[in-house]
């Protein structure tokens, strides 16, 4: 575990209208105690501020101290934001997973791209994966203090031999102990199962869901939830990660297998329980899954039901489309190729809006060396090569359609560094980063004039038995 010197909380944002607007907060501050204790994290800062009566010490923009005195309603925000969620550095892995995707890139990128995290509390604020392999006695300890719940944990196999293989670390075979830690104290998870072809497939992953339900159980289940995802690869993994890529027929065994298990834990539970991702039916090549089987998206942000969810998204918004446009434009709106066939009906209505046209273009990543590409894998330099000939050539229309997925959250910085200005440069023509549908929508009607209702999209839409 590594761990950095406790910093004092840097402020870069105070929200209008809020109380620390009004106390004369501003950006470049810096918070070092609140009520006499000094903050590790954003968990301990907004446990801290929870209270009525807060007396903290400051540090301004020109390095003077201040006591600041604060008396408020109970749980009342007080509208700061700050550079990072951890003051006192990042909790890292130890672990050496073959398939860690830290370890499956280039060397020279940004120094962010390459720290490993296993941090509990970007868990619990964010979401993002952990293994429980890293967590000493405090830090278990913290978790059953402030009740921090739920987790979600990187689980891939219950089977203390395959776990230990698959994650490289001895600790890693305690994962049913660790999880019912959580259950003696009712706490929750949320689990995730990536899935290695011939390592933890087949007979292995129906122990692991076995396993996870019976944790299930109860009127508070102590997992709420277990992901299937495949494994993904790139040509800078290591040479003897014993792992290959996932294949059609593989994708077509996870799914005939998890489908029939989850009709059990259905009868079981009354829901689902185990989802599979939306990449397992995109590679086997199968139909998604209706909007009602994914009940309330339990695992959204892990790829289940993303693309059934962005798909009725559009239905829902597409009345807001109009009949036409002008003047006349036309766009290339760039995915990846495993989800290509999906957005097509969703390009198809755009196109029945006159005067727009919507060229829907599906990429696979040459940086990555994958032949099947999640749209939010694509780089920068992907779309430099794969659409430079077209560039030059006057066939991208007025602009390319860009989803918010292929850059660093907050930036316009692609994985291999690359901004969307010089991406933009090197085509000679100009990106539009869409966030979402809404994104997606204004982009490509924003500045036209438009007249007409929808009544003819909508129709279109309802002769789409895909959507």
């Amino acid at each position: 575990m590594s761990r950095a010197t406790l910093q004092p909380a840097l402020i870069t944002r105070v929200l209008p209208d809020s109380i620390g607007e009004d106390i004369g907060f501003e950006a470049g501050d810096r918070i070092l105690s609140i009520n006499g204790e000094k903050p590790r994290d954003l968990i301990d800062y907004r446990f801290l501020c929870a209270d009525e009566w807060l007396e903290l010490e400051v540090i301004d923009g020109s390095g003077e101290t201040h006591q600041v005195e604060i008396e408020k309603d109970y749980d009342a925000d007080l509208g700061l934001e700050f550079a990072n969620a951890l003051f006192d550095g990042l909790i890292q892995c130890n672990n050496r997973c073959p398939f860690c995707f830290i370890d499956q890139q280039p060397p020279g990128k940004r120094e962010t791209l390459y720290l490993k995290d296993d941090d509990y509390r970007l868990s619990f604020l964010y979401g993002s994966y952990l293994t429980l392999t890293n967590l000493t006695e405090p830090e278990w300890n913290r978790i059953e203090r402030l009740r921090l719940s739920p987790l979600y944990v990187s689980v891939h196999a219950t089977e203390p031999e395959v776990r230990i293989r698959l994650l490289k670390n001895l600790r890693a075979g305690k994962i049913l102990e660790h999880l019912r830690w959580f259950q003696a104290r009712q706490l929750q998870v949320h689990c995730q199962v990536v899935v290695c072809p011939e390592i933890n497939d087949g007979e292995h992953l129906r122990r692991t869901l076995m396993d996870l339900a019976e944790l299930h159980e109860g009127d508070i289940p102590t997992v709420i939830s277990a992901a299937v995802v495949p494994v993904g690869l790139t040509r800078f993994r290591p040479d003897e990660d014993e792992l290959r890529a996932m294949k059609p027929e593989d994708a077509q065994a996870v799914i005939d297998l998890v489908q029939p298990m989850q009709g059990e834990f259905r009868d079981r539970f009354g829901g689902n329980f185990a989802w599979l991702s939306d990449e397992w039916f995109l590679i086997a090549g199968r139909e998604l899954p209706s909007a009602k089987s994914y009940e309330d998206y339990p695992q959204l942000e892990n790829g289940v039901g993303s693309i059934r969810s962005f798909i009725d998204e559009f239905q829902a918004k597409a009345a807001e489309l109009p009949e036409a446009i002008a003047p006349a434009r036309s766009f290339t709106w760039i995915v990846g190729n495993v989800v290509e066939k999906a957005f097509a009906p969703i390009a198809a209505a755009m196109n029945q809006v006159e005067g727009l046209h919507v060229t829907l273009m599906g990429l696979a990543s040459a940086y990555w060396g994958q032949q099947l590409t999640v749209t939010g894998l694509l780089t920068g330099q992907d779309l430099i090569d794969q659409l430079q000939v077209k560039a030059k050539a006057g066939q991208l229309g007025d602009g390319i359609l860009l989803p918010s997925v292929m850059l660093k959250p907050g930036e316009r910085r692609f994985l291999d560094d690359l901004l969307v200005e010089d991406v933009s440069q090197a085509l000679g023509i100009p990106i539009l980063v869409a966030e979402g549908i809404e994104g997606l929508l204004a982009a490509c009607v924003e500045q036209a004039e438009s007249t007409g209702l929808t009544g003819n999209i909508q129709g279109y839409l309802s002769e789409l038995p895909s959507l």
